[in-house]
C-alpha cells in the first residue's frame, strides 16, 4: 500500500537518515535533490525544528529603494482629491512639495494600482511611436475650432469659440456664444488678434463658418475676408481628418473634464466668468504635459498688439480681369508662370479672372478651364551659406508697402500685411532678423532671407530708389539751357 508523504514529511525523513549516519550524497540521490539542499534542510531543522522545514517567503528582509510611506500616503491623497491626475501630473506636484526621495513615474503608477485608484490597462503603443508636430515659435500658427456642451438651466446649450497657439498651447480665444454663426466666430477671432497680436497662419477645419470650400457659394466667407485683410494665411484640414487640429481638440477634452462635467450655468454671463477664470489658471498655473510640464504662459510670447481690420458688411472688391493672347502651343503667361488653355485657342484672346488661389480662363464669356495659381507656392532657392551676421545698430530704411502687402529690402520681399498697403514703414536689420515698424510700433519680424552682399545697396538708398531723369521729360526751355547751349559754346563738338 502506497502512502503519499508531504513535502515537510519528506524533508524530515531525509534529515533523520543523515542524523542516523547515512552519507549526505546517498540521501540526496534517493530524494532527487542536491547535496546543498540536504545541508540547508539540516540547518533549518537545527534552528527551528520540524516547523522550520516548511516553505517560507522569498521576500527580502530590507529594500533600499522602496517608496517611503509618507510619499505613498501623499500620492493617495492627491489622487483622491484630483481623480483626473495621472502619474506624471502627480509626480510634478510631488516635486513642487520637495518630497524626498522622489519616486519614478512607474513607481507612482504601481502605487495607484496597489490602492486600486486606477484600473489595469492593456498594453498601448510606445510613446516613441507617436509623431508630434508643432511650430518652432509662438504666434506662427493658431488652431481654431468651435466646441459645444456648455449647458444652461433652461435646457439651452452654448457654443465656445476656441483658439490655441500651436507652439505654446496658450489659449488665445475662449468666447461663449448662443449660436456659432459666422459673425460671432469672426468677432471672437478679431478680439483675440487685438489682444495678442496677428498670427502668421490660422488652421481650421472645413466648417461653413470658416470656409466656403464645400459650400454652394463661390465667394469668400467673412472669416476668409478677415484673414485676407490682416495678412493671415488660412490653412484648412483635409476632409474627415480631426487629428490635424489635434491640439485644440485635446484642449476641448481638458475643458470638458476639468470644467464642464456635471455643471449647469444660470446665464451666459456666469458661464463666461467661470470660463475666463479657468482659462487664466490654464494659461498661467496649470502644468502642461505636452510642453515638458511647463505652463503655456512660460512658452508664449505675444506679438505686438496692433489694430486689426474690423468687420464690415461691405462685399469684397470685385476680382480684376486680365486679357492674354494664346500662343501657338495653346499657352499663356501670367505672373511669371505658363498655363495651358488649349491649342484650339491659338491666336485667340482669353480673359483671365484671379479669384483667390484659382485662375479662371474665359473665351467670349464662356469658361474654358481653371488652374490653381502657382505663384503663391513658388519655392525660393536656398540662400548661399554665409558667416553669421554681426549685431548692427538697426539703421532705419524707409520703404513703401506694395499692393501685395510686402516691402522690398536687399532684393527680397518681406510680408507686412494688406492692411498697410500704400503706407510708408521703417525697415531695420537687427542681428539675423528684419524688423518692420511704423510710428514706433513693431508690425512684423522676419528671419533674414536676403543675400548679405546686397545690403550695401539697401543702406545706400535709405529713402527708396531715386527717380530717373531723361530727355523725354525735359521741357522746351530745359532742352535749350541744358543741351543746345553747351553744344553752341563748343562748336558742336559736345
Amino acid at each position: 500500500m502506497l502512502i503519499e508523504l508531504g513535502v515537510v514529511e519528506q524533508r524530515h525523513a531525509a534529515v533523520l537518515e543523515v542524523m542516523e549516519g547515512l552519507p549526505v550524497t546517498e540521501v540526496a540521490g534517493r530524494y532527487g535533490v542536491t547535496r546543498q539542499t540536504v545541508h540547508r534542510w539540516l540547518r533549518w531543522y537545527a534552528q527551528g525544528g520540524i516547523a522550520a522545514l516548511t516553505d517560507g517567503s522569498h521576500r527580502p528582509a530590507t529594500c533600499p529603494h522602496r517608496m517611503a510611506p509618507e510619499v505613498e500616503a501623499r500620492i493617495v491623497a492627491l489622487r483622491t482629491e484630483h481623480p483626473g491626475w495621472g502619474p506624471r501630473t502627480l509626480l510634478h506636484y510631488l516635486a513642487r512639495e520637495e518630497l524626498s526621495p522622489l519616486p519614478g513615474r512607474s513607481s507612482v503608477h504601481r502605487c495607484l494600482l496597489r490602492h486600486r485608484l486606477i484600473e489595469p490597462q492593456k498594453r498601448r503603443r510606445k510613446r516613441e511611436d507617436y509623431r508630434r508636430w508643432e511650430r518652432l515659435r509662438s504666434m506662427e500658427l493658431w488652431q481654431m475650432d468651435v466646441m459645444g456642451g456648455v449647458r444652461l438651466t433652461g435646457g439651452g446649450e452654448l457654443k465656445v469659440v476656441t483658439g490655441i497657439d500651436d507652439h505654446s498651447r496658450f489659449c488665445v480665444c475662449a468666447h461663449l456664444t448662443p449660436r456659432a454663426t459666422a459673425r460671432p466666430v469672426c468677432e471672437a477671432f478679431l478680439a483675440a488678434m487685438r489682444r495678442h497680436g496677428v498670427p502668421e497662419q490660422v488652421l481650421t477645419d472645413n466648417g461653413k463658418v470658416f470656409t466656403a470650400r464645400f459650400g454652394r457659394g463661390k465667394g469668400l466667407v467673412l472669416f476668409d475676408r478677415l484673414c485676407h485683410e490682416n495678412g493671415v494665411r488660412h490653412l484648412l484640414t483635409a476632409p474627415r481628418s480631426p487629428t490635424t487640429t489635434g491640439k485644440v481638440e485635446r484642449f476641448h477634452k481638458t475643458v470638458r473634464a476639468e470644467l464642464l462635467t456635471g455643471r449647469v450655468f444660470a446665464s451666459i454671463e456666469e458661464a463666461q466668468a467661470v470660463l475666463d477664470a479657468w482659462i487664466e489658471h490654464y494659461n498661467s498655473e496649470r502644468p502642461h504635459q505636452g510642453i515638458g510640464m511647463a505652463s503655456p504662459a512660460e512658452r508664449f510670447t505675444a506679438g505686438s498688439p496692433q489694430p486689426a481690420c474690423s468687420l464690415t458688411d461691405e462685399p469684397p472688391p470685385a476680382p480684376r480681369t486680365h486679357t492674354r493672347r494664346v500662343s501657338r502651343e495653346g499657352r499663356i503667361d501670367f505672373a511669371g508662370h505658363r498655363y495651358q488653355v488649349g491649342a484650339h485657342f491659338a491666336g485667340q484672346t482669353v480673359e483671365l479672372v484671379c479669384s483667390g488661389d484659382l485662375l479662371e480662363f474665359s473665351h467670349r464669356g464662356v469658361l474654358v478651364c481653371s488652374h490653381a495659381r502657382r505663384d503663391h507656392a513658388r519655392v525660393a532657392a536656398p540662400a548661399p551659406a554665409h558667416p553669421p551676421r554681426p549685431e548692427t545698430d538697426g539703421r532705419p530704411v524707409l520703404r513703401k508697402v506694395a499692393s501685395g502687402g510686402e516691402v522690398s529690402f536687399a532684393g527680397t520681399g518681406y510680408r507686412v500685411g494688406n492692411a498697410h498697403r500704400g503706407e510708408q514703414v521703417e525697415v531695420r536689420l537687427v542681428a539675423d532678423r528684419v524688423e518692420i515698424s511704423q510710428h514706433g510700433v513693431l508690425l512684423r519680424s522676419h528671419a533674414a532671407r536676403h543675400d548679405r552682399f546686397k545690403e550695401h545697396g539697401a543702406f545706400s538708398t535709405p529713402a527708396g530708389r531715386p527717380l530717373r531723369s531723361n530727355a523725354s521729360r525735359f521741357s522746351k526751355e530745359e532742352c535749350v539751357t541744358q543741351v543746345l547751349e553747351p553744344m553752341r559754346n563748343t562748336g558742336g563738338e559736345t
